[in-house]
């Protein structure tokens, strides 16, 4: 028997418009999408609220928060990874991206057990029903770490890597190209001295300097291969950008500059936003602004980076800032993010794609996530 659940009187969020109407479901697939509310009993009313795609986060590195809460207390990784699950599907995220990171630059040496942990966590959890989202493998490379190759080889052919990044968190560069910032904020971290900071960073200088390049040979060879989708990652300058494509690596991961990210638009590079710097009116390390990336047409997808939560509130508030449409704001945390992951059955209110669904109600300005269906199972 044909499993069948009408969802009626909502604003759908189509690829192009915003209609009231009514969505049919039927075995986890969105059947049809109609105009107007339905007067079939069985139907299920949604109150006027928004209807918008499942979300698709091709970048999250949340499971870190909840395998380390606090500094020095680490949490159980399997409770880790189904707290992690949990929160991305009350969010709305029913495609979860892990963003687990390969390589240690010193300051973070839990985040070689958290991939251990994360990969065997979900292979042993995946099969089980528990998971109310659906988990890939996003693998975060930091280029000169010597732990990268020994923690990138067992698990480059894993059939759940769907995205690979290519990283470089070396101080002075990228992200942390403000040497004063940097050591602040390790010291505050770690509670060093100024000189023990210093030491470390012309350690780690040394080391990129031996290790980046030849590292990053071996990576491009080594997942050659598998013909992933291939992120580079806090793109600083208009020549990194181009180096990357000549290398194949199509995607620009939250670029720095606004110089980088309009050479990844010229080029027809892909370029990802946090979602985290729209909510927050900026970014947190003090680089470009994502409104601006937007405004700029120099934005395509944004992903959730740390907070799963921001992703749909990312979107109401790209509307309010940068004047594009729902539907617009809309794709870049559904539609866009699985292009980019060449998942082509998911991300748009269609029929034949799956019917993984987002109820959403504005209220006093911030969009509540209110129910999410996961191929037509209710999950949050």
């Amino acid at each position: 028997m044909t499993a069948e659940t009408i969802l009626t009187n909502a604003l759908l969020v189509l690829p192009q418009e915003t209609i009231h109407g009514t969505l049919v479901i039927r075995d986890g697939r969105i059947a049809d999408v109609q105009t107007g509310r339905s007067h079939v009993a069985a139907a299920r009313d949604l109150d006027g609220d928004h209807l918008i795609p499942g979300v698709v986060d091709v970048h999250t590195d949340n499971l870190e928060r909840q395998v380390q809460p606090r500094q020095n207390a680490r949490w159980p990784s399997r409770s880790a990874m189904i707290a992690h699950d949990a929160q991305c599907a009350a969010a709305g995220v029913t495609t979860v991206f892990d963003a687990l990171c390969l390589g240690d630059l010193g300051f973070d040496q839990g985040r070689g057990q958290t991939f251990l942990d994360g990969v065997a966590d979900l292979d042993a959890l995946a099969d089980t029903g528990v998971l109310r989202s659906e988990h890939f493998l996003h693998l975060r490379c930091e280029l000169p770490a010597p732990d990268m190759k020994p923690a990138m080889d067992p698990v480059a052919d894993h059939p759940r890597v769907r995205m690979v990044s290519l990283m470089d968190h070396s101080p002075g560069v990228g992200q942390y190209r403000d040497i004063p910032r940097y050591v602040a904020m390790r010291r505050k971290q770690t509670q060093m001295t100024v000189e023990q900071v210093e030491d470390r960073i012309a350690f780690l200088l040394d080391q990129r300097e031996r290790l980046r390049e030849p590292q990053r040979a071996w990576l491009m060879d080594r997942i050659r291969h598998r013909d992933l989708p291939l992120a580079s990652h806090d793109d600083e300058t208009a020549e990194e950008v181009r180096r990357n494509l000549a290398d194949g690596i199509t995607i620009s991961e939250f670029p720095v500059t606004m110089a980088a990210a309009e050479a990844a638009r010229d080029a027809k590079v892909e370029v990802i936003a946090g979602a985290p710097n729209i909510v927050r009116g900026g970014s947190h390390s003090g680089n470009v602004s994502a409104a601006e990336l937007v405004r700029a047409g120099a934005a395509d997808a944004f992903a959730s980076d740390y907070v799963p939560a921001s992703m749909i509130e990312a979107a109401w508030r790209t509307v309010e800032e940068t004047g594009i449409s729902l539907p617009a704001a809309v794709a870049m945390i559904t539609d866009r993010p699985a292009r980019m992951a060449r998942i082509a059955d998911r991300g748009r209110l269609a029929p034949g794609l799956r019917a993984d669904l987002v109820q959403v109600r504005p209220v006093q300005g911030i969009p509540v996530v209110r129910r999410v269906w996961r191929e037509g199972s209710r999950v949050a």
